[in-house]
């Protein structure tokens, strides 16, 4: 076993999600010297398998949760400030169901949406007639009234990446495959026992702190890799997405009641496809192996099928997802009653080296979370101080997304509309490293479909941790969905992956 030479970090971060990497970003920025240890591939778990919003949460104000409303609405003119290429705003639209909630509590829900959380860009909230809007023609002729808000969408996985990218612009190291082991307090300092996955090959890592934002895993890593005990835990609950051809032209997206008390969002996605979620399932297993249950597809079904025109059942599914969210264990009986909120967990006791465990949290929240912990940490170490605006995001710092793809697809004629777009989407102004000296698509080199070229592989692999097929189709971009299984495989080749892409994530 080796140990990385005399080398003490400032903090180890465990966990390569959208929590631990937005802390080790804003803690790279105060000029802490920071690893981070993901033992699968960046976002490879609940990070990409969200709803694909920045939102406030409607529906948490029925909980009274006002203070994490408050903060998730403040919170996302920031982020879309921060990365203008991967979020963007998008209207919904709520119909009214006569035998659900009532229209004067939607208005005042919305009034609240509204106010609470300092709204400069996002459009304000109204009512709609539906019979008499675009939004409403597809919809049954039965619901009549409704009501549209904002909120945003988020290309989940990449704002991960995001983060990563500029944590390592700020100094931080980020390794993928890599498994924190075992770790304990010797003096002041984590020794922690660390395992490159695809070499089989264990170091040593020091650092004065530790940051445990392991997702699902918080407690196991806690209690079985650390060594600490905590009374906090976190309760799994599963939630599944289906993807179905597209129902319906426009961009807006839709939210509808359930009798359950429970709300399903119908996305527009990748062009192509509307996205509908999520449940809220107990879930008790292995959260690297969830998948949805008939059940799921048929309770998603039915509820898109009691609004739209257009019927849906699970065979009209062309790929699925599950993901395990670790919320914070409030003791709730409703799974979607469970606090979406996130709590910190310090224990440096008698002066020992600090552990910080997340539990819980939303990613709307994550930069909210990450500057908490920043506070949290403080007493033990020396900051650099940061201007009051946050730097925008790797890719970022393009103003107008509308105005930078103007100008992208002006400078690149040669690039296919719908390529130039997607790259500017996914890679904000470092799509500029990739189609830099090209004059025509084949200056890229190889094209393995639906215009992902060899050197956008290659930018994949050398700058953005990508070590499989399934890394570039499914988490750095979405091309998985549009892929035939011919040309999955072809990239699998490329990766020396001769499984390709997992069968189960695609409906047969």
């Amino acid at each position: 076993m080796g140990e990385v030479a005399n080398l003490v970090y400032d903090l180890l971060v465990i966990g390569g999600g959208i929590n631990g990497v937005g802390i080790a970003n804003e803690a790279a920025q105060r000029g802490l010297s920071v690893l981070v240890c993901e033992q699968d591939d960046l976002a490879s778990h609940t990070s990409s398998r969200s709803s694909k919003l920045i939102h406030g949460g409607l529906r948490y104000l029925e909980y009274y949760e006002f203070r994490l409303v408050r903060e998730a609405l403040s919170e996302r003119e920031v982020l879309l400030a921060m990365a203008p290429h991967l979020i963007k705003p998008m209207r919904f639209v709520l119909p009214h169901h006569a035998a659900l909630r009532p229209g004067w509590m939607i208005r005042a829900g919305l009034f609240l949406y509204d106010h609470l959380g300092g709204r400069k860009v996002l459009p304000a909230s109204k009512g709609l007639r539906l019979r008499h809007v675009a939004q409403g023609q597809p919809l049954k002729n039965e619901f009549v009234k409704g009501f549209e808000y904002s909120d945003c969408w988020v290309d989940d996985a990449r704002l991960v990446v995001a983060n990563a990218l500029q944590a390592v612009a700020y100094g931080a190291r980020v390794l993928t495959r890599t498994r924190v082991e075992a770790a304990e307090r010797s003096g002041n300092v984590w020794r922690a026992r660390i395992r490159d996955l695809a070499t089989g090959n264990v170091q040593t890592v020091s650092a004065r702190g530790l940051i445990n934002a392991a997702g699902p895993w918080v407690e196991d890593v806690l209690k079985e890799r650390l060594g600490v005990q905590t009374r906090k835990g976190v309760r799994l609950v599963k939630g599944s997405h289906i993807v179905v051809r597209k129902l319906y032209e426009g961009e807006q997206a839709y939210i509808l009641q359930n009798h359950d008390g429970r709300i399903v969002f119908v996305i527009p996605y990748e062009q192509d496809f509307s996205l509908i979620g999520t449940t809220d399932v107990p879930y008790e297993a292995d959260p690297a192996h969830v998948e949805i249950d008939a059940d799921e597809s048929a309770y998603l079904c039915r509820i898109v099928s009691e609004y739209f025109k257009t019927q849906i059942v699970p065979k009209d599914i062309v790929w699925q997802y599950s993901g395990v969210r670790p919320l914070f264990d409030d003791a709730s009986d409703n799974p979607s009653a469970v606090t979406r909120d996130y709590v910190l967990s310090l224990k440096a006791d008698g002066g020992q080296a600090p552990v910080l465990s997340v539990f819980g949290g939303k990613i709307t929240t994550y930069r909210q979370l990450a500057l908490h912990a920043m506070r949290e940490l403080a007493p033990f170490y020396r900051y650099r101080k940061l201007p009051d605006t946050p730097a925008p995001l790797a890719g970022g710092d393009i103003g107008d997304f509308s105005v930078f793809l103007a100008s992208f697809v002006a400078r690149n004629p040669w690039l296919p509309v719908r390529v130039a777009t997607r790259l500017a989407r996914c890679y904000g102004d470092r799509a500029n490293r990739i189609v830099e000296g090209a004059r025509a698509m084949a200056d890229l080199g190889m094209d393995y479909g639906h215009g992902l070229t060899e050197r956008e592989v290659s930018y994949l692999i050398e700058q953005e941790w990508a070590r499989s097929a399934d890394d570039v189709l499914w988490r750095r971009t979405k091309l998985g969905l549009h892929f035939s299984s011919e040309q999955r495989q072809q990239l699998a080749v490329r990766f020396g992956d001769v499984q390709g892409e997992k069968p189960a994530r695609l409906a047969s």
